[in-house]
């Protein structure tokens, strides 16, 4: 009986090793998953997929089908398409009446008509983002969209606040000239 109790405290301890490095990995992913700026990311990206999803349903629904009606499109401009290559079964004269019928007979195609949908689609995010950027820096005094101008001293892309700062530094014979660039990082990192 002396074994079945060894035996028995040698499982018991193995698993009280288990549970603590089950503990500490579980503590771990805690940490890092529950951080405010990875739920923030993880929110945001989920609403992008939304609006992403509704604005390609907007330009693929709404904006397409009347452009679809100009008189020198004859079909659904996500359905224009050239074939570069007729496949075995092309019967010249007649053609293919749709893009999957041209890929089914193994045609090779350049479908211009989904890239022009996908344009714009990508228009259509960029636009529409841009104007809740600026609704958003108008309603809380709090610009997402940050100015920039072109340093002198680095000729970087930098906000016109960090610009500002620079000059004024300069102005006020604080730093040299050649010092100019080391100012205009320091700056962009404080988020100026």
């Amino acid at each position: 009986m002396p074994r079945l109790d060894d035996s028995r405290e040698a499982l018991l301890h193995a698993g009280q090793g288990i549970q603590k490095r089950a503990k500490r990995a579980w503590d771990g992913f805690s940490d890092f998953a529950l951080r405010d700026n990875v739920l923030e990311v993880a929110v945001g990206l989920i609403l992008a997929a939304a609006f992403t999803t509704l604005i390609s349903s907007f330009v693929s629904d709404i904006i397409l089908p009347p452009i679809s009606l100009l008189p020198f499109i004859n079909r659904n401009l996500d359905e224009k398409f050239a074939v570069l290559r007729p496949g075995p079964d092309y019967v010249k004269g007649h053609g293919y009446n749709t893009l999957k019928q041209a890929l089914d007979d193994g045609a090779v195609v350049m479908a211009y008509g989904a890239f022009f949908d996908k344009v714009l689609n990508f228009l259509g995010i960029g636009i529409a983002l841009y104007i809740i950027a600026n609704v958003y820096g108008w309603a809380s005094n709090d610009s997402v969209i940050k100015r920039t101008v072109k340093c002198k001293y680095c000729r970087k892309r930098i906000s016109q606040k960090a610009s500002a700062y620079v000059a004024l530094a300069l102005r006020e014979r604080v730093l040299m000239a050649h010092l100019g660039t080391a100012v205009c990082e320091l700056y962009e990192l404080a988020g100026w």
